[in-house]
């Protein structure tokens, strides 16, 4: 193994250690492992949407196309930075945090992305459990006469969706993580079987004839390249989420060459050819339809074939169970472990998440545009900040030197303490980058902006973070050259 943490913590406090947040011990997700979890990421109907859906800025598929793969290999240096950092030092994300925002203070940044997975959570439960619905409904036909009974918002056959699907992922991850890493190893790959069926489908039903040069919004060619770099932009915010908690997986990783390959085969390879058969599906629609369908699910409900039917829902719901789990689950589990360690290890976290993710009503909050976009999208503008202080501070002023031993113990003589286990500076640049980044996000007259906002959050804070800490670095010269 090449530069990893092998030591062992002995002196730890309770309140910062328990075995699922000490460094990992063993080391088994291999590149394929790695490759698998990206899969899982990428492979789910909310990316094949989104990809899809990036026609309606006026590019043509090429265009689209190699904005993803440009906006791929961005997500994949951004992932190598907290993921090789994760590899080396053997820690998930929230233990990660606390080398710039303190021992306790890492707790902000920790729950801020748990609480956006908490709800994400349930929203992507609930999205597969329409598969489920539609799957009895076809099946139980009577079925139909119970949507009109309602329990806070959900039908009946969708709650029975719900919480089949809820019990299912609870299942899974009661298993550890061992168990999610071979339940994302087969998730990938059959969701590829899937995107084969349907690309031979829309090719045989568009005789062959299918365009990818074509857009269905026409726009000037001066707009067209100001859609084009925010669609690059959109790739890396999209992803933004588990760029910033990749550690959680990757501290699992036998070396960072492990980690940069996995990497790599996961995201410019994986997330190209997944964007190739969703570009090519899409523009196949606007031959086959005469517009452009962007939904896999409500294309394969117009193949008329009650056992196809069943077969691309059932796909899709593993594809969305998986990504659920890597994107979703893994890092509130962590996160909330993170708080109290004493008293929430990894499964507790999980089980605290999958409850949380029922109690807050994801069906009503999809349904309400004002909810996804005020609410998530505004916390979604902090992970910016929290990335740029993570990377800045690994990279620039620690230049990599931790003592990840230091990471689990309380007191003034211990580096990460700073000021009562909470970094002032640290929280400073935070607030500032989201004081320029939330607006930007969600004021409508930033909108020609609003996609590029999770950049423009990086570099401020980063910039605004590099400042203070060289300042500091400055004062302590100057004391300790001034003479006695």
């Amino acid at each position: 193994m090449e530069d990893v943490f092998k030591g062992t913590i002995t002196e730890k406090s309770h309140r910062l250690y328990n075995e699922d947040l000490a460094p990992a011990k063993e080391r088994r997700w291999n590149t394929y492992s790695l490759l698998s979890m990206w899969m899982s990421d990428v492979h789910s109907i909310g990316t094949y949407t989104f990809a899809a859906g990036l026609f309606f800025l006026g590019l043509t598929g090429w265009e689209v196309l190699a904005a993803e793969i440009i906006g791929a290999f961005a997500v994949m240096y951004l992932a190598n930075l907290t993921g090789t950092a994760g590899t080396r030092l053997g820690v998930p994300y929230p233990v990660l945090s606390r080398i710039s925002f303190g021992v306790f203070g890492g707790n902000v940044p920790a729950l801020i992305r748990g609480i956006i997975a908490v709800f994400w959570y349930g929203i992507q439960t609930y999205l597969s459990s329409v598969a489920v619905v539609a799957i009895l409904l076809l099946i139980f036909p009577d079925l139909k006469g119970m949507m009109g009974y309602t329990f806070l918002g959900l039908s009946l056959p969708g709650w029975i969706g719900f919480l089949f699907l809820w019990l299912l992922q609870f299942i899974i991850f009661n298993y550890g993580m061992e168990f999610i890493r071979k339940f994302d190893n087969f998730c990938g790959p059959a969701v590829y079987v899937m995107m084969l069926i349907l690309i031979v489908w829309i090719a045989v039903k568009a005789g062959g004839k299918i365009d990818i040069g074509i857009s269905p919004v026409k726009v000037s060619t001066g707009e067209a390249v100001v859609q084009f770099f925010s669609a690059i932009s959109l790739v890396i915010a999209y992803f933004s989420t588990i760029i910033l908690n990749v550690s959680d997986f990757t501290r699992f990783s036998p070396s960072t060459k492990t980690t940069k390959w996995g990497n790599f085969w996961g995201l410019p390879v994986n997330f190209t050819a997944f964007s190739l058969a969703s570009v090519f599906i899409t523009a196949g629609t606007i031959t086959v339809f005469g517009k452009a369908i962007t939904d896999p699910v409500l294309l394969i409900q117009r193949v008329d074939n009650p056992f196809f039917l069943i077969i691309g829902a059932i796909v899709f719901i593993i594809a969305t169970m998986g990504v659920n789990i890597v994107a979703n689950l893994v890092s509130p589990a962590y996160d909330f472990a993170n708080a109290a360690p004493k008293h929430i290890n990894f499964r507790r976290g999980a089980m605290m998440t999958s409850i949380l993710s029922v109690l807050v009503m994801p069906w009503q909050i999809y349904g309400s545009p004002v909810a996804v976009n005020y609410f998530l999208g505004g916390l979604g503008a902090f992970l910016g900040p929290i990335f740029a202080i993570i990377v800045v501070d690994y990279y620039r002023i620690k230049r990599g030197k931790i003592d990840v031993k230091a990471l689990y113990q309380e007191g003034e003589r211990h580096p990460y303490w700073y000021r009562n286990g909470y970094h002032t500076k640290a929280f400073i640049a935070f607030l500032i980058g989201v004081i320029i980044t939330v607006p930007l996000a969600l004021v409508p007259a930033f909108s020609v902006v609003s996609a590029f906002s999770w950049p423009i959050g990086v570099c401020i804070t980063g910039l605004v973070y590099g400042g203070l800490m060289r300042s500091e670095a400055v004062d302590k010269s100057e004391t300790k050259a001034t003479p006695l």
